[in-house]
């Protein structure tokens, strides 16, 4: 069998304006790709007539199955299914069984039926409705000329069951759905910039099957690895593509899929029974709510405290106000000073502490926006760590990488402790 060939349009001018995140064009993409189909293109197109049709046309000429999400509700600006009946010139008639569904629907709820509602249980001519179990607005599967159109509302939980329920079964029916799929699994790597990253494993971005793709994110670097066969063989692929990037990354790696850095971290605290305390300047609680995000964090998570003023770094932390005065708050010594009083007034095996300066005010020549101390104590001593974020990633994002940067940290640490 031939490759099929998708392509997904999603209709809002929602969309467009940023009010809205398209998250269900990425659950189609997902689910198709894992029934091994490729969606070869993307489209996103507001609440107009004339450019849902020029989007459609687009994709008729190119694409096997166009699957668009949006536009089937009751509104004047619900329009994708009167734009692809007007392109391939047939009228839309109503569909019985819609309708009554419609009325029901409609009656549960003691609401009246209006006439924008009846425009629900309008489709094209020769396309078949996918019944809404969830909602009122029916979606749309329509077999013509050897391909496949498909409609499904905006509505995420609408659109999921319509694409579980009723198009993927229509695609494995045609025989589209083959015994190849298409999986990913998602590497998370911190500590090393993607420029850094893509050198090591610049040769490992070349392979065909499977393929390694870096994603840039925040404070990390994601390598999704793509493999396409036989479930069992994908899954061998999967694996040693993995492996690979563990061989040439080493300890870079600290997860997989949504795997977070707290979670991994957590999984080290537990395992080897050790506590963390945490003291904060710059990120303001970010690191210990980070931490208490994971389920069974109190089990090696004992507090902190947000030292923001300097009198509750001297008064809380038992920084001295003589390092206070002669380094400032911002400096190795202060940051030392944190992580060593948090640790021994929590009584933790771990303390660690951050200082520095977020902005977009508070910088000097010697002292810029984006300078970050973080710092590690243990019994064994104390680390410290200079970063210099600048200031292009404005305070949130100095905030976070401050975090990121703290927990790898920590991180490193425990991994020192882990058995080889």
């Amino acid at each position: 069998m031939d490759m099929v060939r998708a392509e997904i349009i999603s209709v809002g001018t929602e969309l467009l304006l940023g009010q809205i995140t398209d998250t269900n064009a990425t659950h189609i993409c997902q689910r198709l790709a894992e029934a091994g189909v490729a969606v070869f293109y993307r489209q996103t197109v507001g609440d107009n007539q004339a450019r849902v049709q020029e989007a459609f046309r687009n994709a008729w000429q190119r694409a096997d199955l166009v699957l668009f999400t949006g536009g089937l509700g009751p509104t004047e600006d619900d329009l994708t299914k009167e734009s692809v009946a007007a392109e391939l010139g047939v009228p839309m008639v109503e569909h019985q069984a819609s309708m009554r569904h419609l009325e029901a629907y409609f009656a549960r709820r003691n609401r009246t039926l209006t006439p924008n509602q009846r425009r629900q249980a309008m489709l094209p001519e020769g396309a078949d409705p996918i019944p809404n179990a969830l909602g009122s607005a029916p979606g749309v599967l329509w077999n013509r000329d050897g391909r496949i159109i498909a409609m499904v509302p905006g509505v995420p939980r609408e659109m999921r069951g319509m694409v579980d329920e009723a198009i993927l079964p229509a695609l494995r029916a045609r025989g589209w759905i083959a015994d190849e799929v298409i999986r990913s699994r998602v590497v998370r790597t911190i500590g090393v910039g993607e420029g850094a990253l893509e050198d090591q494993i610049k040769d490992l971005l070349k392979t065909s099957n499977p393929t390694i793709a870096p994603l840039v994110h925040q404070g990390e670097v994601h390598l999704r690895v793509t493999g396409r066969g036989k479930p069992g063989e994908v899954d061998r692929l999967l694996d040693a593509g993995e492996r690979l990037l563990r061989d040439r990354l080493g300890d870079v790696v600290y997860g997989l899929d949504t795997t977070t850095l707290e979670g991994a971290i957590g999984v080290l605290l537990a395992a080897s029974g050790k506590t963390v305390a945490v003291a904060e300047s710059c990120t303001g609680g970010l690191i210990g709510h980070r931490l208490t995000r994971i389920a069974g964090s109190s089990a090696y998570f004992l507090g902190g405290v947000v030292a923001y003023a300097n009198d509750v770094k001297s008064d809380m932390l038992g920084v001295p106000k003589e390092t206070l005065a002669a380094h400032g708050a911002v400096s190795s010594e202060t940051a030392e000073a944190m992580a060593r009083g948090v640790r021994e007034r929590l009584g933790a095996d771990y303390g660690l502490s951050v200082t520095g300066i977020a902005g977009p005010g508070g910088g000097t020549d010697e002292k810029p926006v984006g300078l970050v101390y973080l710092s590690l104590a243990n019994g064994g001593g104390v680390r410290i760590v200079r970063q210099d974020y600048g200031t292009e990633p404005g305070r949130e994002g100095i905030k976070y990488n401050a975090s990121q940067a703290a927990l790898n940290l920590l991180r490193r640490a425990l991994l020192e402790r882990k058995p080889s």
